[in-house]
Order: C-alpha cells, then sequence, then structure tokens
C-alpha cells in the first residue's frame, strides 16, 4: 500500500494564500488531512507558510494538483510517496 503527501510551500503568503486556498478547495475531495503552518500570531504573522496534505485517490489528479500549485509564482509544490510495509 502507498501513501502520498504533498508539501506547499508559500513565499509570499499573504499575497498567495487566497488563491492556494481556491485551489485546495476545488480539489478538495482528494484531501483527507490538511495541516497549515506558519510563524508568527496577530499582528506578527511572518509572510512564509507551508501546508502538509494526505492525499487520497489517483496518482494521476495528485501529480495535477501540485502542476497547478506550482504555476503559482513564489509557491512550490512537492508530491512525496511512501509505501507502507503490511
Amino acid at each position: 500500500m502507498e501513501k502520498r503527501f504533498m508539501i506547499v510551500l508559500i513565499n509570499l503568503r499573504k499575497k498567495d494564500a487566497v488563491t492556494v486556498q481556491k485551489i485546495l478547495t476545488e480539489w478538495g475531495c482528494l484531501i483527507k488531512t490538511r495541516l497549515g503552518l506558519h510563524d508568527g500570531v496577530l499582528d506578527q504573522c511572518s509572510d512564509f507558510g507551508s501546508i502538509v496534505l494526505e492525499l487520497v485517490g489517483e496518482k494521476d489528479k495528485h501529480v495535477e494538483l501540485a502542476r497547478k500549485l506550482n504555476l503559482l509564482t513564489g509557491v512550490q509544490a512537492k508530491l512525496i510517496e511512501m509505501e507502507i510495509a503490511g
């Protein structure tokens, strides 16, 4: 069995977060778990953020999601596949 994850780095979080959110919402049925991280709180938020996604479904759709995110300047998405021994 294989598990797929995606790591998304957003260099300009305040500028790109809305667009990234829109893409993730469009592909929401593929996302089992989502964890968003950024430094700072309240008025001290950083402009860098990262998102960890646990994905379900077909690999070709995961690849397409990564491709769409990588089209955004300042956003990097990387698909990670791990084999579960069983």
